[in-house]
């Protein structure tokens, strides 16, 4: 539980408690506040990518959609343009999980199979046979991706509307609210409609295959005991 809620402590909790100290405990001004209080997820975006022995895409792209926006709003001066840029990672992912369904590689099944699964290897070979052989979890599959896709940018269009409309002080906070409560309907949508689901085809594939496992092995048995000669033999009776 601390290891899942630790992404969400350092990208939410950290920058919005910086904010609010080095706004009102230091006398910051807005952008200064918020460009300081964006450094954390940044280190960590940038952490993630060198432990990877590959380029991470995605990770890369919301690096760069920070970057970029942080920049403007400073040059601009402009605290309403920073908070709108944090909508940017939440368009820019939401965008990329769409587009992912529709060429057939939905990016949210990275986590979701895991879940699934439970990293059991049984799970794991039951959720290739019913990706390659069964249209229904397919449709679950690329329906999960879609449902996050979906909300992140519901939540993006939400965001935008407030940097532009609520007083700044307000909406750094509310704005952390919007995120947490866009990825809560997500996980409950998404888990209920597709995840669970999912996880009983899964079970019920892998208990299958177990007993039909069980089966042939019983089968070799008897086959074996056959070719040894050490089947029973009927008796023979006379008249």
């Amino acid at each position: 539980m601390a290891q899942s809620l630790l992404p969400l402590v350092l990208d939410v909790g950290v920058p919005l408690a910086s904010y609010y100290i080095l706004s009102d405990g230091f006398g910051l001004s807005e952008v200064a506040a918020l460009g300081w209080s964006s450094v954390v997820p940044a280190l960590r975006t940038l952490w993630a990518l060198a432990r990877r022995t590959g380029v991470n895409g995605l990770a890369l792209l919301i690096l760069i959609v920070n970057v970029v926006g942080l920049a403007m709003s400073t040059m601009t001066g402009d605290p309403r343009l920073m908070l709108a840029k944090d909508s940017g990672v939440s368009s820019v992912v939401g965008i990329a999980v769409i587009v992912s369904v529709f060429m057939g590689k939905p990016l949210m099944t990275a986590g979701l199979k895991p879940f699934v699964t439970k990293g059991i290897a049984a799970r794991s070979a039951a959720w290739d046979r019913l990706a390659a052989g069964s249209a229904p979890f397919r449709r679950a599959e690329r329906r999960f991706s879609l449902i996050w896709g979906t909300v992140l940018l519901i939540e993006c269009v939400a965001r935008v509307i407030g940097a532009y409309t609520i007083p700044v002080h307000t909406m750094v906070w509310l704005g952390s609210v919007l995120m947490v409560v866009a990825i809560l309907l997500a996980m409950v949508v998404a888990g209920g409609s597709c995840a669970e689901p999912m996880e009983k085809m899964v079970r019920a594939e892998a208990e299958a295959e177990a007993e039909a496992e069980a089966e042939r092995d019983a089968g070799d048995r008897a086959g074996a005991a056959v070719a040894g000669g050490t089947a029973p033999v009927p008796a023979v009776t006379g008249s």
